[in-house]
């Protein structure tokens, strides 16, 4: 059956337990998440040695996986069986799997963590899975959805986090989980219960600059407030280690295509809807939409595209550099 992740560890805590698991999506974050909680919570630490076994799918194959989920536990009263990486088992050998679930073994759980890749639902063993136990997936989110993410997360540590922060960390991570986690992580450190996580706080322990950044950058364009501009282009140009073309130009892109949405969008009280994005952005496109033209938006995204072509070394004659580059792009795209 499918379930929550949620749902999976609150019936693990419940001690209701089921002979197969399989963690799957594109989403890898709560592929660790619930696999570490089967690791270190279902058995106890003392009778780890005994009764969990962790294999990886690159090392074994599924006549071992099988051979382990068949031995009874000596010393809990279930056993874990937890294969990483399972997705690079050979497919063939995922029917065994399918002729083991027609009689498991009650007492082992059997955990597969599947990355990146789906198993092909008209399969044996993925419906073995679905009969027997527990599918639990996950998609990666839409850009435009990790701020609230963000904001539940630290909210869950015992913190509160300003949106305009939420959106600084989204927009430099983008919606890589596991990585927005792991930072956010290092902030938690030096707070203390209830502490609000704001734009400065964001920028002494994760080094997100909160005025020279890709969003200010964009909201700048967006009102065409030329000496902001140039203030963030002269510091990446500066600084082209923390902020590569390569990173900026794509985020610009998006931010163009946006704007050009919110043109065509018919009823603006949908916009953010239409364009995936925070609430909180829609009246700075509304401004940036009322200073640029759907003509001069196709020239931008030109622009955009020559500046791209340029940073790999194609139409770029002579020694330009990428920050003389930015710099020649935002003067046409703000003029």
């Amino acid at each position: 059956m499918l379930i929550s992740d949620k749902q999976l560890i609150d019936d693990l805590k419940a001690g209701k337990y089921f002979p197969v698991y399989l963690l799957t999506g594109e989403e890898n974050y709560y592929i660790d998440l619930t696999s570490d909680f089967f690791e270190h919570n279902v058995v106890s630490p003392d009778f780890s040695d005994f009764d969990e076994n962790i294999l990886y799918g690159r090392e074994t194959d599924m006549h071992t996986v099988i051979s382990y989920a068949k031995q009874f536990p000596m010393m809990s009263p279930v056993k874990v069986v937890l294969v990483k990486e399972a997705q690079e088992i050979p497919t063939k050998e995922w029917e065994l799997l399918a002729d083991y679930l027609q009689n498991p073994l009650p007492q082992t759980l059997l955990v597969f963590c599947y990355r990146n890749k789906k198993l092909d639902k008209r399969s044996k063993a993925y419906k073995a899975i679905n009969d027997k136990g527990c599918i639990c997936e996950r998609a990666k989110l839409y850009d435009n959805q990790v701020p609230d993410w963000i904001g539940t997360f630290v909210n869950q540590h015992g913190h509160t986090i300003t949106q305009k922060g939420s959106i600084l960390i989204a927009e430099y991570i983008g919606n890589n989980l596991s990585k927005i986690a792991n930072e956010l992580s290092k902030v938690f450190i030096s707070l203390q219960p209830g502490d609000v996580i704001n734009e400065d706080i964001i920028e002494q322990n994760i080094g997100i600059s909160k005025e020279y950044n890709v969003f200010e950058l964009q909201s700048a364009i967006g009102r065409r407030d030329v000496l902001k501009c140039n203030r963030i282009v002269n510091h990446f140009a500066a600084n082209p280690k923390d902020n590569p073309i390569q990173m900026i130009l794509p985020s610009l892109y998006n931010y163009f295509i946006k704007i050009m949405l919110y043109h065509q969008v018919p009823d603006k009280s949908q916009a953010a809807s239409a364009l995936k994005v925070n609430p909180f952005f829609i009246k700075d496109y509304a401004t940036a939409a009322s200073n640029y033209s759907l003509g001069k938006l196709a020239s931008c995204i030109g622009y955009l595209h020559e500046a791209d072509l340029r940073s790999k070394g194609i139409r770029n004659s002579g020694t330009v550099t990428d920050g003389e580059l930015l710099k020649e792009l935002i003067f046409k795209i703000i003029h």
